[in-house]
């Protein structure tokens, strides 16, 4: 994912987690905050220290790195959002993870 669209500053991340509007499943939270004047979608990924050890952890951003750069065409462009696993992400396939990401995406109305 091109560094254009990521949530990338300290202030940014919590800009959006003060006050966007929060969804959850089991697996993630998702923060969403609209940004009208945005051409393009930007998104945060934290995965906290109690999913596991470094190598754990960034294969499970790996993970949804991938599942949404594979549903990038589905997302709203102006938007800003953070993802935040929750310890079931740890075991989960790339698959799995798709297919809960678009579920709470789709709770946060992310999809179009």
């Amino acid at each position: 994912m091109k560094k254009a669209y990521r949530v990338k500053k300290e202030a940014d991340f919590q800009k959006v987690f003060h006050q966007g509007n929060s969804v959850a499943n089991r697996q993630f939270v998702v923060y969403v905050l609209d940004k009208p004047d945005q051409s393009h979608f930007r998104v945060g990924i934290s995965v906290g220290k109690k999913i596991g050890n470094a190598v754990m952890r960034n294969a499970v951003k790996r993970k949804i790195r991938q599942s949404l750069h594979e549903l990038d065409e589905e997302l709203k462009e102006d938007k800003d959002f953070l993802v935040i696993a929750r310890k079931p992400a740890a075991t989960m396939t790339t698959h799995q993870v798709k297919s809960s990401l678009r579920h709470v995406l789709r709770l946060a109305g992310m999809l179009k």
